[in-house]
Formats: C-alpha cells, structure tokens, sequence
C-alpha cells in the first residue's frame, strides 16, 4: 500500500504540475497576442490620424492663386466654380463668394451698348457662363474671385486684334508713347482694371489710363463730401479703388490726360 500511496502521490504531483505549464504557457500566448493586437491597433490609429492630419494640412494649407486675368473667357463648372481662360496662359480655376462683385455689359446682364457696367449677381453669372463662355476680366485672391468684369465688346474686338474701334487706336498710341493729351469734361466710366473712358458733351468717348501718381480728388462722388475741404484743394484725395468704385456707376468728372495717362482726375458733384 505504501508503494502504491506512493506513486499515486507521484502520478498526482505530474499532472499537477503539467496543467500549471500549460496553463502559463496559454497565458503567456494570451499576453503575447493581446499585446501584439494593442500594437496593431495603436498602429493603425497612428496611421488613421497620419492621414487625417495630412489631409487637414493639405486643404488647410492650401493656398489658391492671387492676381487679374485681363480678356478671358469664364466657364461654368459647378456650383460657385469657374474656370478663365486667357490666351498664352494656363487656364485658371476660381470660386466665387457671397461678396464677389459682378458686373455685366449685356452677357452677364445689364444692357449691351450702356455706358456704365450692370451690377449682376451671381445667379445670373451661372446662368450666363452655363450657356457660353462668357469674356470677362478676372480679379481673384487666394483663389475667390473679388470682381469679374464683363468686356465690353470693342474690348473684346481689341483683344482679339480686330475692329476699327478709337479705344484701340488710343491703346496703340499709348503703347508707342503717342498717347493723346488734353482736357475732358463728362461722364467717367469703367473700362478694365487701371483702365477707364471719359464722354464728352456729344457723346464721344475718350479712353485713358491711370498711373500710380495720377492724382484723383473727389467732392462727394469718388469720395468725400461737397462741404470738405481736406487735401488743401477743396475736396478729398481719394484711392484707386475708390475711383474704381464709382466709376462703375459712373459720374461726371473733369480729366486731365498726358500722353493717355490721366494726371489728374475731379469729381463734378
């Protein structure tokens, strides 16, 4: 009895003991492949936040196109999207926003033939771009348009290199220096950026252009009032912008020009 008490207490400590390394072994495997599916999670959500950061920066980050694309054809491409294509340069994608300012010439809206661009809004931009190409002038920053200007068509005819129209004479006079000097009294219109008309009494229209000395006072209708007297010339010195402004309304001025430049420019309010 002894010997056999003797190998039952033998028998008995082996499986014993073979259930605990089994049991510290599937443990150990447990702990390795818990551990090593924290490790891959924690890999994948570095990597998902790698790419959610990535992307962050990169629509963030971005920065669109700045600048004035001068005679160039608008096209629609979806919903407060266009593209302008001006020739010799790569075609040039914008958006547009709530305060983007449009103005038509008898495309976009307004009537062809006025002597003052149409405020247009940007329904009507669409719908006109959806149909056709539109020619227009761009102004973009950061990639959002601030002004598109319709042209005109005897701009578009001196873009294209064709017609008879006086604009293009003057612009040919002033690019050979020949540009034509004297005083205009009448209605200022806008023509392009740092480009504008002024009719006389008849009706004639005389195009100039303006320098960064050009020198522009207003009396209420550029800016300021009729009653100051800042500027030491009884009326208010006023900005480009400002004379871009108003001559989209149009008003009555008198222009002084040198060699198709404007040397001075007066509001008659």
């Amino acid at each position: 009895m002894n010997r056999h008490l003797r190998n039952a207490v033998v028998a008995a400590t082996a499986i014993t003991a073979g259930l605990l390394t089994t049991a510290c072994q599937n443990g150990s495997d447990a702990d390795a492949a818990g551990k090593s599916r924290t490790g891959a999670t924690a890999v994948a959500e570095k990597a998902s936040d790698s790419k959610a950061s990535k992307g962050s920066r990169s629509s963030q980050g971005s920065k669109g196109v700045s600048g004035s694309f001068t005679d160039g054809k608008v096209t629609y491409l979806a919903p407060g999207k266009y593209i302008v294509s001006v020739p010799g340069k790569e075609d040039q994608q914008f958006l547009v926003a709530d305060d983007t300012e449009v103005y038509g010439a008898g495309t976009i809206c307004g009537e062809a033939g006025a002597k003052v661009d149409a405020p247009c809004t940007l329904d009507q931009l669409e719908a006109a771009t959806k149909k056709d190409a539109v020619s227009a002038d761009v102004k973009m920053r950061n990639g959002i348009a601030t002004l598109v200007t319709e042209r005109r068509a005897a701009q578009q005819d001196a873009g294209s290199g064709g017609g008879s129209d006086s604009r293009e004479t003057v612009v040919e006079g002033i690019d050979k220096g020949k540009g034509v000097n004297g005083t205009w009294f009448g209605n200022v219109s806008y023509l392009a950026p740092g480009k504008y008309t002024v009719s006389d009494m008849k009706g004639v229209e005389q195009q100039f252009l303006i320098a960064e000395d050009t020198a522009i006072w207003g009396y209420g209708d550029i800016c300021g009032d009729a009653d100051t007297g800042e500027g030491g010339q009884g009326g208010t010195e006023c900005t480009e912008a400002e004379l871009e402004t108003a001559a989209k309304k149009g008003f009555s001025a008198e222009v002084v020009i040198s060699n198709g430049i404007a040397t001075s420019i007066r509001d008659e309010h």
